[in-house]
C-alpha cells in the first residue's frame, strides 16, 4: 500500500513566521476555509448583528498574528477547528474590552472578505438554528471547506479547459433543491450537446477531481495525520489511504 502523505503541520508555525510574506499566506490560507464558519457562528450562536460579526471575525484574524493565539494550540489535545472556535468563545465573551481597543484589525490592513456575499444566506438560516455550539461550528465549518473547494475546482477546470466538466458536476451534484428532481444523465446530454456515455465518465472524473481537492484542502488545514484522518472521514465518509 502506497504511504500516506504527510499533512502539513507548519501551516500554524507559518501564521506566527517572523517572515512577512510566509505569516500573510498563511493567515490566507487560514481566513479563506475559517472565515465564513467564524462570522456564521458569532451570528447565529450569539445573536450578533452583521456589523458585529464581520468586525469580530476580522479582529479574530488580526489576532492570530499580533497575539500569541497559537502557541497555546497542542494537536494532541484538540482538532485545530475546536481550538479556533474556543478562541472566538473567548473572544466575544471578552468583546466589551476588545472592541474599544482593537477595531477591525487594530488599525491595521483588514482581510479582504466578502460578508455581505454570505451574509443573506446566514440570516435565512438564522430562525432554524437547534444546534449545540460545537454542533453548529461543525457545520458552518464542513459547508465553508466544500464551498472552497467548489471554488477551486471551478479555477482548475477553468485554466485546464474542462468547462463541461464542471458545468456538468455544477448541474447534476450541486443542485439547489428548487427542482423537485435532479436532470437525468439523458437530460445532460442533451443540454450541454454532448452523448450520455460522456456525461457518464465526466461526472465520474468530476467526483475523483473534487475528491482530491477537497483532501488537498484538508491537508493545508490540518496540523497531523491524524487529525487529516478525522476529518477526512468527518467530510467524506472514506479512510484515506486505505
Amino acid at each position: 500500500m502506497t504511504r500516506f502523505p504527510e499533512t502539513r503541520g507548519s501551516l500554524v508555525a507559518a501564521v506566527r513566521s517572523p517572515d512577512e510574506a510566509t505569516r500573510a499566506r498563511a493567515l490566507s490560507t487560514l481566513a479563506e476555509a475559517y472565515w465564513r464558519p467564524i462570522y456564521a457562528y458569532v451570528r447565529l450562536h450569539f445573536g450578533r448583528s452583521h456589523e458585529e460579526a464581520a468586525d469580530l471575525t476580522q479582529d479574530f484574524f488580526a489576532r492570530l498574528v499580533e497575539k500569541p493565539l497559537l502557541e497555546r494550540f497542542d494537536p494532541e489535545k484538540a482538532r485545530l477547528r475546536t481550538y479556533l472556535r474556543l478562541a472566538v468563545d473567548g473572544l466575544v465573551a471578552n468583546d466589551f474590552r476588545s472592541r474599544s481597543r482593537l477595531k477591525r484589525g487594530g488599525g491595521k490592513e483588514a482581510l479582504s472578505l466578502d460578508f455581505e456575499a454570505v451574509r443573506s444566506e446566514v440570516e435565512e438560516r438564522r430562525a432554524g438554528v437547534q444546534l449545540s455550539p460545537e454542533e453548529l461550528f461543525e457545520r458552518e465549518w464542513a459547508r465553508s471547506v466544500f464551498t472552497l473547494a467548489v471554488e477551486r475546482f471551478r479555477g482548475t477546470c477553468e485554466e485546464d479547459g474542462r468547462e463541461l466538466r464542471f458545468a456538468l458536476f455544477s448541474a447534476y451534484d450541486l443542485e439547489d433543491g428548487s427542482s423537485p428532481e435532479r436532470p437525468t444523465y439523458e437530460d445532460l446530454a442533451r443540454r450541454f450537446g454532448t452523448s450520455a456515455v460522456d456525461v457518464t465518465n465526466q461526472l465520474a472524473a468530476a467526483r475523483r477531481d473534487f475528491r482530491r481537492i477537497v483532501l488537498d484542502l484538508l491537508r493545508e488545514l490540518t496540523v497531523s495525520d491524524a487529525e487529516f484522518r478525522l476529518e477526512a472521514r468527518a467530510l467524506l465518509g472514506i479512510e484515506p489511504g486505505a
